[in-house]
């Protein structure tokens, strides 16, 4: 059996190595989806759960979820646990990016293809198992049909320098000089990355963007620091536009008392502080859109991390492809992106119009509501930008569709969404939109596979994923107190630990619910984020390892694969309320 495909980057190399298929038609999130030191799968929601991609051919229908993929597959190059070759059914670029910048500063390669159509897409899952090669346009099957011993060989390694080529691109004179080195040897080296990058999209021109925000301050091992470093060590890397900066891998003024090891510690300071160093401003946020420096509808910025690129698009206004880790860092040092898909009109275009419930319909809790709503949206939308229908009278708080935003950007890896009525841009009803529905059943479903934990038991509370708003501070502070104002008493197996920016911490010091906080005995962790915190951090000593409770659609899908908890997820006010039994008290049936 012969299926064709083309590659994705136009100087791969003609062939690659071979090996046994891994079929899967659900998409992967390569951050928080696969352990990059093994090569194993580990998102618990994913088919492909347990198994291991090292020198396996994968064919998944794309990536989803974190813009951290990029800096996964290269972790996973540099560390000889990356699957020999990807096949995708149709254009991917947060892995990619990957790629593209392993072989730019690292010499490191794998080949990745797309099938030419859903189709031949579909045919490789009669492949599943079986030895295949990938070869001048063709994925090939072995042709007695089994599957023969892997022999697993090095990425492939580029020694020497290799032909630039920017044709295609129609650049400006500054960006040409760029490339020439007049502006150092970093800016340079990041345009051949980011017109590299432009190619894989289709764009033909660059544009100026105001501002970026970076996801690639999560240490996801030595990759991603040798990255930061190699530019430093350039010594011209400096950011030309205004730089803020994700959440980080610790909280750098409370890491000690966490049981964080030393050198991890080390490794990730060096890596906030290196971008320091170029120009960022320390604001160690996943949710920069409540900074000051939050952008305008309509303006054109470069952001990574999956859910502020969702909330800036969707919510703002403003304009950002969901840029993979690394390629943020390119733009920030150039000031230039890709003009292609939510920088444009027609890439802010819904395809899908999805018919919802209203949030009155269900028994749910109206935060609830929202990110169950946008984890089954996600779901149902795959790639495509959705309109969802049906929510004209809602009126949802920032923090419903802060919550819908991170959960529709954990399933899905489109850059926004439409709710009619509700986001800001106007979007009619078109005739070729393809047209679906979710029932009260939908959500009740989608609740109970986010719900993996088998027993009542509760050890911790995971609030703040992404960071916690001033606003949702106040709604918590109002939970911890009963009808008559007193302060309710925490069960003292229970660990409340809360997330957030250090913006937002200042603020709820100054109105002293960082205090009624504390006396309750709530902790309260800056800089860092639930998707980057280990379980040695929430373990104390001699507490078994029971259950974790969040009211994070987003962080209830990755929590298993992180910290190897099960989970249980409610609403504001259920954690609240396990947070003093120490059990969750209902059964989550919704």
């Amino acid at each position: 059996m012969e299926i064709h495909c083309h590659s994705l980057l136009s100087e791969e190399a003609s062939s690659s190595d071979t090996g046994v298929l891994l079929f899967s038609p659900v998409p992967l999130s390569f951050w928080g989806g696969t352990d990059p030191s093994t090569g194993k799968v580990v998102d618990a929601h994913h088919d492909l759960c347990g198994i291991n991609l090292k020198g396996a051919i994968l064919a998944i229908p794309g990536s989803r979820g974190s813009c951290t993929g990029s800096t996964v597959i290269l972790e996973m190059l540099l560390n000889s646990t990356a699957p020999k070759a990807l096949i995708f059914r149709e254009r991917e670029d947060i892995v990619t990016a990957g790629v593209i910048v392993a072989r730019e500063l690292f010499g490191r390669e794998l080949p990745v293809v797309i099938t030419n159509d859903e189709k031949d897409f579909e045919r490789l899952k009669g492949m599943d198992g079986k030895f295949v090669n990938i070869r001048n346009g063709f994925i090939t099957a072995r042709r007695n049909g089994e599957a023969a011993p892997m022999e697993l060989s090095p990425p492939i390694q580029f020694l020497g320098k290799r032909q630039f080529d920017s044709t295609g691109i129609n650049l400006n004179a500054s960006d040409l000089a760029m490339l020439d080195g007049h502006r150092g040897s970093a800016a340079a080296r990041a345009m051949k990355i980011i017109i590299t990058f432009a190619k894989l999209q289709g764009a033909t021109e660059l544009i100026n963007v105001t501002q970026a925000h970076l996801d690639s301050v999560l240490y996801t091992g030595p990759a991603v620091l040798m990255f930061a470093e190699r530019l430093l060590a350039l010594g011209d890397a400096k950011f030309t536009v205004p730089t803020t900066m994700n959440a980080i891998s610790i909280d750098q003024q409370r890491w000690q008392s966490h049981s964080i090891d030393v050198k991890f510690a080390a490794n990730a300071n060096k890596l906030a502080n290196a971008y320091v160093t170029m120009g960022a401003r320390p604001t160690f946020t996943c949710a920069p859109y409540l900074l000051d420096s939050a952008p305008s509808s309509g303006e054109q910025v470069a952001w990574a991390e999956s859910n502020a690129v969702v909330f800036a698009n969707s919510v703002l206004g403003a304009k950002t492809q969901k840029y993979p880790d690394l390629i943020d860092v390119c733009i920030a040092l150039v000031g230039r992106a890709p003009l292609a898909g939510c920088h444009t009109a027609a890439g802010r275009l819904p395809s899908i119009a999805i018919n919802a419930p209203p949030p009155d319909s269900t028994t749910f809790d109206k935060d609830l509501f929202w990110s169950i709503l946008g984890y089954c949206v996600g779901e149902l939308c795959g790639n495509r930008i959705p309109l969802v229908l049906g929510l004209e009278d809602s009126k949802p708080r920032i923090s419903d569709l802060k919550a819908f935003g991170a959960a529709f950007a954990t399933t899905s890896s489109a850059s926004m969404f439409r709710v009619r009525g509700v986001t800001p841009e106007h979007c009619i009803l078109r005739p070729e939109m393809l047209r679906q529905r979710l029932e009260i059943t939908d959500l009740r479903q989608c609740f109970m596979r986010l719900n993996t934990a088998i027993e009542p038991s509760v050890s911790v509370i995971a609030l703040g994923n992404p960071h916690f708003s001033f606003e949702e501070f106040e709604a918590l502070a109002q939970l911890l107190h009963d009808s008559e104002g007193n302060m309710r008493v925490k069960a003292s197996s229970v660990r409340l630990m809360i997330t957030t920016s250090r913006d937002v911490h200042q603020r709820i010091t100054l109105k002293n619910i960082a205090i009624m906080l504390d006396e309750f005995g709530a902790e309260v962790i800056t800089d860092t984020c639930w998707c980057m915190i280990r379980e040695s951090t929430i373990t104390h000593e001699n507490q078994p390892q029971e259950n974790i409770m969040t009211n994070s659609a987003k962080y209830a899908h990755y929590a298993t694969g992180l910290v190897g908890r099960k989970v249980h997820f409610g609403s504001l006010r259920d954690c609240v309320e396990a947070s003093l039994l120490g059990k969750r008290t209902l059964e989550p049936t919704g």
